[in-house]
């Protein structure tokens, strides 16, 4: 489960040009902006990344204006979003750790989503075209979902002088395509899928003949790719059908997930997409300051991009994280 809510440090306190009552509050690698003097450098707090969906609650009233959401099955609270605030980029919710006595004698860097019952907020996946739902992903195969850099700046010096790749962040909703002891299935994120021909999660199967290709390339796989098009998300990519870009392909019976250039030969055999590359080096040494200005652009549609994911080319899992246009975080609706 993805750490939404955790105890920080302030690691800086800035001005705010012209503003007599806010300020800017870094944590992490994270901007948000707080009541002038609610914190000080070195002060505790509580952190809510943006896409956290905190429940109703008193103490976050004050969101009620600008984030009360309904949520599908997480039920009624207030979604956490990038925000611009007097010109400032705000990331985020950091309060005060003494609003929240239940957490009394936690540390910093401590999870606390699930205490705060604090909830991923979720987009509808696809269109109602995505399929009949029958179960939970079997067999435990892993959801993908990358951290954030501004979470985990540790990653930046673990990359660091290391050889890396750097591609798109397509802008869909995850498709997972597994071949386990002779069955073939079709997951979404969260749930296995019914192996219908006009089922979306069934689409790369069916357009590329994968029951096929995968009984004869008879070995335990799990590939994963975003599946981008009409009816999917916002389809910034501005296509007129559905594809499915692979961005993850995982041995199964070692459970590890397979070099880069293995990928590339495991989709090529399968006549399948990747997602596309943008840079591959012998020696990562970007800021987070760079990665941020790098993750911006546009899609070949001409929408902003989503950002862009950035791994660890021999074991792409070892080190792996998005980090995510901001220009088009800010444009976000919902």
């Amino acid at each position: 489960m993805r750490a939404l809510v955790t105890i920080r440090r302030v690691k800086a306190i800035t001005v705010i040009p012209d503003s007599d009552f806010l300020e800017a509050a870094y944590i992490m690698g994270w901007q948000c902006v707080v009541k002038k003097g609610e914190f000080k450098e070195g002060d505790l707090g509580v952190y809510f990344e943006v896409d956290s969906f905190l429940p109703l609650d008193p103490r976050y009233e004050f969101l009620r204006s600008s984030s009360y959401r309904a949520n599908f099955d997480n039920g009624e609270g207030y979604r956490i979003r990038t925000a611009k605030m007097r010109g400032q980029l705000s990331q985020g919710l950091f309060m005060p750790i003494s609003m929240f006595p239940e957490l009394e004698g936690l540390r910093e860097g401590d999870d606390v989503t699930e205490k705060l019952g604090v909830k991923k907020w979720f987009v509808p996946e696809t269109s109602s075209a995505g399929g009949v739902a029958i179960g939970g992903r079997p067999y435990s195969i892993p959801a993908s979902d990358e951290v954030r850099i501004q979470s985990a700046l540790e990653l930046l010096d673990e990359l660091r002088g290391k050889p890396y790749y750097i591609t798109t962040k397509m802008d869909g909703t995850s498709g997972i395509v597994y071949y386990i002891e002779g069955k073939i299935g079709c997951c979404s994120r969260n749930k296995e899928i019914r192996d219908e021909a006009d089922a979306l999660y069934w689409m790369p199967v069916y357009r590329h003949g994968l029951k096929e290709k995968l009984a004869k390339y008879g070995k335990n796989i799990v590939l994963t790719g975003e599946i981008c098009g009409p009816g999917i998300q916002k389809n910034r990519l501005r296509l007129s059908t559905p594809e499915w870009y692979v961005f993850d392909v995982m041995d199964w019976d070692s459970g590890s997930y397979v070099p880069y250039d293995r990928m590339l030969e495991i989709c090529a055999s399968l006549e399948v997409l990747v997602v596309p590359l943008e840079e591959r080096g012998e020696s990562f040494a970007y800021t987070l300051e760079e990665l941020l200005e790098k993750a911006k652009g546009k899609y070949p549609s001409g929408v902003d991009k989503e950002g862009i994911v950035v791994r660890y080319a021999p074991s792409p899992k070892a080190v792996s994280f998005k980090v995510l246009n901001n220009d088009a975080l800010l444009k976000e609706k919902g």
